[in-house]
């Protein structure tokens, strides 16, 4: 273990043990993609599984495995371009002072040329999809290009995140079927929702230095009101999902299968503490066990007399 691992990463997991033991040049490199930090890119895959499973076709496992190298590269991709463009910030930032690009242990043309390798993994998983489902994939990029420059512009960044985050609900619906796009809007919305909520718990971690340097983020426009403006978006999330599923499947089962996802939002808005350093991280983090929740209950509503 080296101290140039980033103050946030998961250094107890699988794959931050594994970048831990990395010779430093691959170790920065692995860092820069947030390989050390598995939870991007499972807040990125979920919603993959929510379209793939509520289109009602079964677990398609294949599809799915290729949805999740996807994630993994394009999240990492994503991240680099972020570091690129947010060095200068990054460098003014105590948490993430530490980042390849912005420490300058990496070099921003070694960056770029990183970024272009993780793309061709993303190409490849983009070319196992139909035309249809790639033509929406590629609609993500303008999106992606712009998100790193929200945070300068508007205090709500976090919204903008959650349309980019969740658009691999609309590229794996769109793989298997073409119609209902009331209720699978319905649940985009909610997943937007679902990001604000979440991602403005992962800011309460640098509201400090984000005011400092001048970033805006969702959890300094809450203020003091941050763990009841949470609460908010994931009750508006709840009630979006349950709104897209009804209009899906108009049947009681829809609400109950939403039940085990809504008890566990609530139980991060009640154990949420904001002047705890290391809570609302661990709170953030918890959100891969609402994506799977969430996924479950899609998969219960889009599969239920299959």
């Amino acid at each position: 273990m080296t101290e140039q691992i980033v103050p946030d990463s998961e250094r107890n997991s699988l794959s931050g043990g594994l970048v831990a033991r990395l010779p430093q040049r691959l170790r920065d490199l692995a860092l820069l993609a947030r390989f050390d930090r598995p939870i991007g890119w499972w807040l990125l895959f979920w919603p993959c599984v929510f379209g793939v499973w509520l289109a009602g076709a079964g677990a398609q496992p294949v599809l799915l495995g290729w949805m999740l190298l996807g994630s993994i590269a394009m999240r990492g991709a994503g991240c680099v371009y972020n570091d690129i463009v947010d060095a200068d910030l990054d460098a003014q930032v105590a948490r993430t002072a530490l980042r390849p690009v912005a420490s300058g242990r990496v070099s921003k043309r070694v960056a770029w040329g990183w970024l272009l390798a993780l793309c061709l993994v993303g190409l490849t998983v983009l070319l196992q999809l139909r035309w249809e489902a790639q033509l929406v994939a590629l609609g993500s990029l303008a999106l992606v290009v712009a998100y790193p420059f929200m945070k300068r512009i508007t205090w709500w960044p976090q919204a903008w995140l959650g349309m980019v985050f969740n658009w691999g609900l609309l590229v794996g619906w769109t793989e298997l079927r073409f119609d209902n796009w009331p209720a699978l809007a319905a649940v985009y919305a909610g997943c937007i929702a679902w990001v604000i909520g979440y991602d403005t718990i992962y800011a309460l971690q640098d509201r400090e230095d984000d005011a400092m340097v001048g970033i805006r983020s969702s959890a300094l426009a809450m203020g003091a009101r941050v763990t009841g403006g949470v609460a908010a978006f994931y009750a508006g999330a709840v009630g979006l999902w349950g709104l897209g599923f009804w209009l899906y499947r108009p049947d009681a089962l829809v609400l109950l299968a939403l039940v085990p996802v809504a008890g566990h939002l609530a139980w991060q808005v009640a154990t949420l503490d904001a002047d705890d350093p290391e809570n609302p991280l661990a709170r953030f983090r918890s959100n891969r066990w609402a994506g799977a929740l969430m996924a479950a209950a899609c998969f219960v509503v889009g599969n239920a007399g299959a």
